[in-house]
């Protein structure tokens, strides 16, 4: 198994494999390892003779390797991609009983082709025998989902390679509005890279402009206003979210805040208090540990459990259980006034 900086650094050095097999949940590593293969191994002058670009749900495994079989037309190379190769059949292997044709090639594949497969959503069991196969004589990529609280670290990141910088704030933000699908995050980071001032950092005026969140109306403010207990903002603040397309549903909110309360917990049954350990227990920038510690003080042990509680019964709410006709808006208004009052 090789990581993305590996497989990236040896493509660069125009060092290829004669397969690459990349798996796994996060499309994002797995799309750029793909594009990165595609404009880098041939010139584009040989690609039409040379570079075939299937789709698993269109292909038979036989046509794939009929096509890896064959000799390029004057050039080093012969390159085959499939995409979304988890719907074409037989490439996750056949019962041991049968001839796996696929691990026939694998095992010996054609010196002259670059073989490239996409397998989205899930990963090969482990347990087969084309995993182990395919881990010995090939590339074997797997593009692991990241966790929620390494998103914005991410964003950071990403942006750094870009030449822009974001403050930690604002990449948080970021990170709670967009969730951890990479590539969604991917295309909101190319837009502000274009709109970035050119020697200064990524501000919340872009994000707000360009990305459609909100500086003033957004989950860290309603954050910090249910933290200090303050009625007004509270609810002017989900009144907006309501009624924003944008954020106008209740699942993130209710997701976001299992997390920011699951976490209170954990600041609570943590016998050490110092901000660099709750900032490494918690998986947070230091920089926000404060705001959590001060929410902790809001929102001692007991109520931090009845609170889960109330956003477990909003999520089956939301979802049409014991709730016919009430709409996302008055829901949200509803766990608010609960969180605010309890």
């Amino acid at each position: 198994m090789q990581t993305y900086e590996q497989i990236v650094s040896d493509i660069k050095k125009k060092i290829y494999k004669p397969i690459y097999f990349l798996m796994g949940e996060e499309s994002f590593y797995i799309d750029e390892i793909t594009s990165l293969l595609e404009k880098s191994i041939l010139p584009e002058e040989e690609r039409s003779f040379n570079q075939s670009i299937f789709y698993g749900k269109d292909l038979e495994l036989g046509t794939m390797l009929d096509n890896a079989r064959r000799f390029p037309m004057m050039s080093n190379y012969n390159v085959v991609i499939v995409k979304e190769a988890q719907n074409m059949k037989g490439i996750d292997g056949l019962p041991s009983d049968q001839t796996d044709p696929f691990m026939l090639y694998v095992e010996n594949p054609a010196k002259s082709t670059i073989l490239v497969i996409n397998y989205k959503g899930k990963s090969l069991d482990k347990r087969k025998k084309i995993y182990s196969c395919i881990d010995k004589n090939s590339v074997l990529f797997e593009s692991k989902r990241i966790y929620d609280n390494k998103v914005g670290e991410w964003i950071i990141k990403q942006l750094k390679e870009s030449g822009k910088t974001i403050d930690a704030k604002a990449a948080e933000l970021m990170a709670g509005h967009l969730g951890n699908d990479l590539s969604l995050v991917a295309r909101e980071l190319e837009k502000l890279v274009i709109v970035a001032p050119k020697n200064g950092p990524i501000t919340m005026k872009e994000i707000e402009e360009h990305v459609g969140i909100s500086k003033d109306f957004n989950i860290f403010e309603l954050q910090a206003a249910l933290a200090k207990k303050d009625i007004y903002r509270s609810n002017l603040i989900v009144t907006h979210l309501g009624q924003n397309p944008k954020t106008k549903s209740i699942i993130p909110l209710i997701a976001f805040y299992y997390t920011y309360f699951s976490k209170l917990l954990m600041i609570h049954s943590s016998s050490d208090k110092t901000k660099q350990s709750l900032a490494a227990l918690l998986g947070v920038n230091p920089f926000f540990v404060q705001d959590y510690l001060d929410a902790a003080r809001s929102f001692p042990p007991i109520k931090c459990m009845a609170i889960i509680g109330f956003l477990r019964e909003y999520d089956a709410k939301s979802k049409g259980i014991d709730n016919p006709t009430t709409d996302d808006l008055e829901l949200m208004r509803e766990l608010v006034f609960k969180i605010l009052y309890i």
